[in-house]
């Protein structure tokens, strides 16, 4: 049996490159490709037909929980990776709802990346410590749906999702400027989330960062 063939999916180079390097010293992994956005990523595993595809879920283009929902859609064999600076638990759910096999967070991309590719390729699933410690603790206490956000919160989100300042936001909604920052902190507690990153990948996922 050959070496595990890998399509590197991330959008930042460097990373990518890293990610490379320190794949391609083992034996028993090769990297057959690379790509930087979804579509190519989708192009890449018809033409390649890797085993494992290691998918950054931020991705420019297509969220990577809507990539790995369209990988599995169109039929590819290979088993998800997913990477992510984000070890938030819903972001895990909800990769795995879609199809992804290993959960890694970027913080521990190094050995941990080996141990999941070398797991999924042997048929197991696997999770790096600080997404099972997430796992066990949605387990114990139960995964609550996000309470829902209010009209009010629903535009502020829209509106920094789309990278309006609070001033701008404020004037746009007619309501001040600590008002915004009110309704801004309620959303995170709401959602869990922590950046204003975090808040722009959610509303994007959510189909809420339109006009």
């Amino acid at each position: 049996m050959g070496p595990t063939r890998v399509l590197l999916v991330e959008d930042h180079r460097l990373v990518r490159e890293a990610l490379r390097d320190v794949l391609s010293r083992l034996p028993d992994i090769e990297v057959v490709g690379e790509a930087g956005d979804a579509a190519d990523a989708l192009a890449q595993s018809v033409r390649l037909m890797p085993d494992v595809i290691v998918l950054d879920i931020g991705l420019p283009d297509l969220s990577g929980i809507d990539l790995t929902l369209r990988l599995k859609r169109d039929g590819s064999k290979a088993k998800i990776v997913a990477l992510s600076a984000y070890s938030d638990r819903r972001f895990v759910m909800e990769m795995v709802r879609a199809g992804a096999a290993a959960y890694v967070a970027k913080s521990a991309a190094g050995t941990e990346l080996v141990r999941a590719i070398s797991s999924v390729a042997a048929g197991h699933h696997y999770f790096c410590p600080e997404v099972s410690s997430l796992l066990a603790a949605g387990l114990r206490g139960g995964i609550e749906p996000a309470p829902p956000l209010g009209r009010r919160e629903r535009d502020v989100l829209r509106l920094v999702a789309q990278g309006q300042r609070t001033s701008a936001i404020a004037d746009q909604l007619h309501i001040s400027a600590s008002t915004v920052e009110v309704h801004r902190r309620n959303i995170m507690r709401k959602l869990d989330l922590h950046t204003v990153a975090d808040l722009t990948r959610y509303a994007i996922r959510e189909g809420l960062a339109g006009p």
